[in-house]
């Protein structure tokens, strides 16, 4: 990890009385480190292997309600000074924004809001070209793989001091290791492809490396003499890899910025029957070792666990201090990373809850439809939700698969895509967002 001379907190502290000394009304910043080691291998043998060793700073200054923000990897006294003389002189010229702004003192994050996310210590390049050497074998053994396209594992460590003019000061650290692979196969001149990755704090929350390549292997084999189909109507099951999307979507329309500049197709449907009941979404900061666990959002606000929908309704924008102020709300937790930059909104680990059924079960129940394990460049328009995206995947009869597919285009509007969406049993929490299988019946498949 990089070293400092003078500790990153007091950096920060002197980097914003600086800028009150240069007649900022308000400041906020901070310092960033970063280091990690990442390798590929191909054909059994070391290709390239990468360390990483960064550092950052931000700043951003305030003069009434003109801001600015500016930022910089010299850490320097003399590179601190030029930072925060750029910072005044731009804050100074800029047209104003009556909705900017630092968070009172009182809405702040009380107590310690420091958080360690550590989880494996160093894990040594020698270690990561095993388990990257050991996955590739695995899937090569799988009959039918004639390559392995890309393998590489990692290990990475972050860490960040924040501080701003109202009094916040918080540290956060945290560590991660990966490990991925993607295989091809071929068949009558068609090739397929497809892969496995995990990205966990601990080694042993993840399976085997051997299993990851197998399961990429096998994957892909599975992919094999994809047909097309026809255009029709049919149910659709979209496997919990790519299921999180439809999540994706949704976040996006209950943004606060969104919302607040009507470009939100749900922007009138604050407290309304938006999912079926008995569907919540929930979002949950304190997740232990969580990959997006905090404590405090973007601005240094408190944070809780909350239901982003409860039992099917709408309950609450994402909102930082300057959306919250253009729609007369309070902000809500769920400001974007700030602290030297103007915060955007985002959450931390969401999950849908899962349903009672398993995804075979729901395939049954639909009897004949598209589980799609792979999606295209989804296109969705933010006003009126119309959706549409292409997909591969597999077409299944009696609730059992009969064969793969490709090519094809699925569409729908979200409103009525979320009023009908029905969850499967089968939820990993392994992400910053997290969905099972979600069965979602009567779509538009575009095929031949």
């Amino acid at each position: 990890m990089t070293g400092f001379n003078v500790p990153p907190a007091e950096l920060l502290t002197g980097l914003l009385e600086n800028c009150l000394k240069a007649g900022a009304s308000a400041a906020d910043a901070r310092i960033g480190v970063a280091d990690g080691v990442s390798v590929s291998v191909r054909d059994g043998k070391l290709e390239s292997i990468e360390r990483e060793e960064s550092a950052s700073v931000a700043l951003r200054c305030f003069f009434g309600k003109r801001q600015a923000s500016v930022s910089g990897a010299d850490l320097s006294p003399e590179g601190m000074k030029a930072l925060t003389e750029r910072c005044v002189a731009m804050a100074r010229v800029v047209p104003e924004d009556k909705y900017c702004g630092l968070p009172e003192r009182g809405e702040l994050a009380p107590g310690n809001v420091d958080m360690d996310l550590s989880g494996e210590p160093e894990v040594a390049a020698d270690v990561l070209e095993r388990e990257a050497i050991a996955a590739e074998a695995a899937a090569l053994a799988v009959p039918g793989i004639k390559t392995v396209a890309g393998c590489g594992a990692s290990w990475n460590r972050s860490e960040r001091w924040v501080a701003a003019t109202n009094g916040f000061r918080s540290w956060k650290t945290g560590t991660s290791t990966s490990l991925g692979l993607s295989a091809v196969a071929e068949k009558d001149g068609q090739m397929e492809r497809d892969y496995d990755s995990w990205s966990v704090r601990f080694t042993k929350d993840r399976p085997p490396a051997e299993d990851i390549g197998k399961t990429a292997g096998e994957r892909t084999i599975a992919r094999l003499g994809a047909r097309k189909i026809d255009t029709q109507k049919a149910a659709v099951i979209f496997d919990r890899r790519v299921s999180d999307s439809l999540l994706g979507a949704f976040l996006g329309a209950i943004s606060g910025p969104s919302v607040a500049r009507g470009v939100s197709f749900l922007k009138d449907k604050m407290g309304t029957q938006v999912f079926a009941k008995g569907i919540y979404l929930t979002d949950d900061p304190h997740r232990p070792l969580g990959m997006g666990s905090r404590a405090h959002d973007g601005e240094g606000l408190p944070v809780e666990e909350a239901h982003l929908i409860e039992d099917g309704r709408l309950t609450r924008w994402l909102l930082n201090t300057s959306t919250a102020r253009q729609l007369c709300l309070a902000p809500n937790g769920f400001a974007g990373l700030g602290f030297g930059d103007p915060p955007g909104v985002s959450t931390s680990n969401v999950y849908l809850r899962p349903g009672t059924q398993s995804p075979g079960a729901l395939a049954k129940s639909a009897g004949r439809g598209l589980l799609v394990t792979d999606m295209f460049g989804p296109s969705i328009n933010p006003n009126t939700g119309d959706y549409s995206v292409g997909v591969a995947g597999f077409w299944f009869e009696g609730g059992e698969i009969a064969y793969p597919v490709s090519e094809v285009t699925v569409a729908g509007d979200l409103p009525s895509m979320f009023a009908r969406l029905v969850p499967a049993s089968d939820l990993e929490l392994r992400s910053t967002r997290d969905t099972p299988s979600i069965l979602i019946e009567d779509m538009n498949l575009a095929g031949s």
